[in-house]
């Protein structure tokens, strides 16, 4: 249906504000009478018009102490909330009209505080992070080693990665240099652990590097540049819809961990050359996964702080690729790569 409902409390005094704003982003909310100083105003709000709600209750509204706004998801409603083109409310006169295809792309994405709420919970150093990261790495790495795709397969699914992966493509995105920098520290905390647990691997059990598995996470094909591009802004698009990071499925594709758990069962066992190649990989499905995400959250309508922030950004990442795949094109004009 791609309806929540948005429960605002907030003095009595300003109710005759929120009305005049709640009423600009939806047609059914009603005022209920609680304990305490303040007054609650529940509304039923297409999907698609949350963010902006949230905007202009927050800029309205800031200020006021004892504001509270609660946000759940509809499972169902008599009479239902449509979305069609017959239920489209006109976006407020201070804000850019939105495109056609922003309108397609955003009416089933969750609001920019929704979002923060649900990256914020990937990007913390907890135990459970560094443990589930380093299982992962352990379960891949065993399972490359022996050729057994569906253990490999596995450790994807676990995706320890994901979350500080999308929480850097975000904060390019809204030009959040405090959530860039926790969604960095946190991704580089995670690929140390994963490289080191591959070590562990290299140094514990025998290791054959011929095995198919293993030697798959030392080469990249032009192929696989697109594949991961368009696996970046798959896995940006199930996420933006609340999708469990956990549970991402199309970002298996384009897995961060077994690249590193490659490299550090080659660098363990001596082989740098191979370890580069896998490191490579890591750095372009990394690369890609960026590029693809800004650009994907940029079409569903997620407002950067700056324009300007963002396109520098963007086109940093987006210089790192073109870098990434003319180094391969050269590797394979060359023929180094054999």
């Amino acid at each position: 249906m791609g309806a929540q409902k948005v429960e605002i409390f907030l003095p009595e005094n300003e109710f005759i504000r929120l009305e005049e704003i709640v009423a600009r982003h939806c047609r059914r909310f009603w005022r209920e009478d609680v304990p305490g100083e303040n007054e609650k105003l529940t509304c039923l709000v297409q999907q698609r018009y949350t963010a902006r709600l949230l905007d202009e209750l927050e800029d309205a509204f800031g200020t006021v102490p004892s504001l509270s706004v609660v946000v759940s998801r509809v499972e169902a409603a008599i009479p239902p909330v449509i979305e069609d083109a017959d239920t489209v409310i006109p976006e407020p006169g201070r804000l850019r009209p939105r495109t056609a295809l922003e309108r397609w792309f955003s009416r089933d994405r969750l609001s920019t505080d929704e979002l923060y709420d649900d990256v914020e919970e990937s990007l913390r150093l907890r135990p459970s992070y560094l443990i589930t990261v380093l299982l992962s790495s352990l379960i891949a790495g065993l399972g490359m080693r022996s050729g057994q795709v569906a253990v490999v397969i596995g450790a994807m699914v676990i995706a320890p990665l994901l979350g500080p992966t999308m929480g850097m493509a975000m904060a390019a995105t809204v030009g959040d240099l405090k959530l860039g920098r926790r969604a960095a520290a946190t991704l580089a905390v995670g690929t140390l652990v994963a490289i080191f647990a591959g070590m562990f691997v290299g140094w514990t059990v025998p290791i054959d590097a011929t095995v198919a598995e293993l030697r798959n996470r030392t080469l990249v094909q032009p192929a696989d540049i697109a594949l991961a591009l368009a696996c970046g802004a798959a896995g940006v698009l199930a996420f933006s819809r609340g999708t469990s990071l956990s549970l991402v499925g199309v970002m298996i594709a384009v897995a961060l961990v077994p690249p590193l758990a490659a490299c550090g069962i080659f660098l363990a066992t001596g082989n740098n050359a191979l370890a580069g190649g896998a490191a490579y990989l890591f750095m372009v499905n990394l690369v890609c996964v960026n590029v693809a995400g800004i650009a994907t959250f940029l079409l569903q309508g997620l407002p950067p702080r700056s324009w300007r922030m963002t396109a520098g950004i963007f086109a940093v990442w987006a210089a790192l690729l073109l870098l990434l795949a003319s180094s391969l094109a050269g590797v394979l004009e060359f023929g180094i790569a054999s």
